[in-house]
């Protein structure tokens, strides 16, 4: 097979169906750019659960005076010295426990004022109101029901709080937000693959002259079909050297400048640029390789010479 007939096929190709191969870029360069970005975002969400799970604390909030009047479950009075004693022993017994911090009523005070300060319930509230605490941070955050089970319940411990709880619809919206990413990006990839067989229905029959006689004197069926595979793979080629620059840029724009989200959202764990790159070669092979495997099928079934 003589390459330069090859790619002077190719030019032909694609000059004749200019419009519709540009059409196949963009769709195929927009649907990769999306597969990409779903990747990303798929890994970013991972980032943050393990960022993020690996820093929430479980919560066992005690009772207080006020507790004692208006909830069941502080109905025996509020906390005694013996009784802290005793859940700040049995929590340091536990295998599981890392750390265990205690957080007084005047520091609970504290921490809300500099959190709340502009609420209006702010100055409403006074430091016996507020409720000692003890944070635990367990090697294993996931082993929250042990904890719970152990200290729900007890004289003295008003509720056992688990922070994941607080951070499960985050991670929900940003999971949903990424399979909507994945729907369209899906949509895309049938619109493109729709433009691909058009496009090669259209180049086999625009040189169905040149294709009959090529049969007609021994060509073989592969060496008949390679420039229009070529054409194909060529246009996703290019859609998917879009796709990568709409991905780089972006990640530029987005995180490192422009609107630096890393500098307005600095409690997240950005991804960074090794994971981008990871994911481009995984862009270009599928970008080749969707168009050519489409003009291979298409072509077995409508050019007829």
């Amino acid at each position: 097979m003589r390459a330069q007939f090859v790619l002077s096929e190719i030019g032909v190709g694609l000059r004749r169906n200019l419009t519709m191969t540009f059409a196949v870029i963009v769709s195929v360069a927009l649907s990769l750019a999306l597969l990409g970005g779903a990747m990303l975002a798929r890994q970013q969400v991972s980032s943050m659960k393990g960022f993020w799970y690996d820093k929430v604390q479980v919560s066992i909030y005690l009772c207080n005076k006020n507790d004692a009047e208006t909830d069941p479950s502080c109905a025996k009075g509020a906390v005694t010295a013996q009784q802290k004693r005793q859940i700040k022993s049995d929590l340091e017994d536990l295998a599981i426990v890392d750390t265990v911090f205690h957080e007084s009523a005047q520091e609970a005070y504290k921490h809300y004022q500099e959190q709340f300060k502009d609420s209006p319930l702010a100055d409403s509230l006074t430091p016996d109101q507020m409720q000692e605490s003890y944070r635990v941070k367990l090697k294993d955050p996931t082993k929250f029901e042990v904890i719970n089970t152990a200290f729900s319940g007890r004289d003295g411990v008003q509720e056992v709080q688990d922070q994941r709880n607080l951070l499960e619809n985050l991670f929900r919206m940003l999971n949903g937000m990424n399979w909507a990413a994945l729907g369209l990006m899906g949509l895309m990839l049938v619109v493109a693959l729709l433009l691909i067989v058009n496009t090669v229905r259209v180049a086999a029959f625009s040189r169905r002259r040149e294709t009959g006689i090529m049969r007609l004197v021994g060509a073989s069926s592969f060496y008949i079909q390679m420039p229009f595979i070529a054409e194909a793979a060529f246009a996703g080629l290019l859609g998917a050297g879009g796709a990568a620059v709409l991905l780089v840029v972006g990640r530029y724009f987005l995180i490192d400048n422009g609107l630096s989200l890393a500098q307005e959202m600095p409690l997240i764990n950005f991804i960074g640029w090794d994971a981008l790159f990871k994911v481009l070669p995984l862009i270009f092979v599928v970008g080749v390789l969707m168009p050519a495997l489409a003009a291979f099928f298409t072509l077995r079934k409508y050019l007829k010479v």
